[in-house]
């Protein structure tokens, strides 16, 4: 227990003096705002002027209300929930690779199982910072804009699923953990991270029928944004979902205590 606990201690004084963990801070908390600077332009077009791009990015917003916005701040939340723990999991677990002193933290008197878990622990945590930070960060903007419908059954509604879908995508992030160990280095994840965006955004449009048993799609069908007409999450897809968890965490454990990192 007080290996774990030194080497949890480890892991968060490296998360908390990076500039990584401020970085993708200020980065969740412009996106949510610039939803909320979208929504007023849609309110107000008058606001874009002559610029083109800012009506048109507009004009998708649809009716400037709160149940348009939270519809919106969903889908955002979704490739936030893929792509922010990704990122966050890529940096944890391949700092030490790209800085080149894996080495010296093999050699610390700390099991290799306890030094992974704490890892995990970091980025789980603090992936849910992120997805909560975009959460109340997006509901600040939307309430400054003075959206039209707001309604507390409607935000706990959204609230419930919001949390549903983050924490589903979160639990996805182990998979990148082992890619990430496996290529000791930051550019192999990040290149399969955007694979599965794409190839997840393909199956929605283009293979819908495929999509309640591809893991990262399974959090779209069941926040519902997809739309009433595509498929519903069976609870094989739970299954699915949890099994690919499993996966990425036991195969990164198994790949730090049987893999050579020398």
């Amino acid at each position: 227990m007080k290996e774990f606990a030194a080497a949890l201690y480890i892991e968060m004084s490296k998360a908390l003096k990076s500039k990584m963990l401020w970085g993708t801070i200020i980065f969740i908390s412009f996106i949510a705002f610039m939803l909320g600077f979208l929504m007023m332009i849609a309110k107000h077009p008058e606001i874009a002027g002559n610029s083109a791009i800012l009506s048109t990015k507009a004009s998708f917003m649809g009716k400037a209300d709160w149940h348009g916005f939270l519809g919106l701040m969903l889908q955002m939340g979704l490739t936030l929930g893929l792509v922010g723990p990704a990122i966050v999991t890529i940096w944890v677990f391949g700092r030490e690779y790209s800085d080149r002193v894996i080495k010296d933290l093999l050699a610390l008197p700390v099991s290799r199982t306890n030094i992974v878990m704490a890892k995990f622990i970091i980025a789980f945590a603090w992936s849910l910072l992120l997805m909560g930070l975009f959460f109340v960060c997006a509901l600040l903007s939307g309430l400054v804009v003075h959206l039209d419908g707001w309604s507390s059954e409607l935000i706990l509604k959204n609230l419930k699923i919001y949390s549903a879908i983050s924490l589903l995508t979160i639990l996805l992030f182990p998979l990148i953990s082992l890619i990430t160990c496996i290529s000791r280095g930051y550019l192999l994840p990040v290149g399969v991270t955007i694979l599965l965006l794409i190839s997840t955004q393909f199956l929605i449009i283009g293979m819908p029928s495929i999509t309640p048993f591809f893991p990262w799609a399974i959090p779209g069908l069941i926040s519902g944004v997809a739309g009433p007409f595509s498929p519903k999450a069976l609870p094989i897809s739970y299954v699915i979902l949890g099994l690919t968890s499993i996966l990425g965490i036991g195969g990164t454990v198994a790949w730090w205590k049987y893999a050579d990192q020398h």
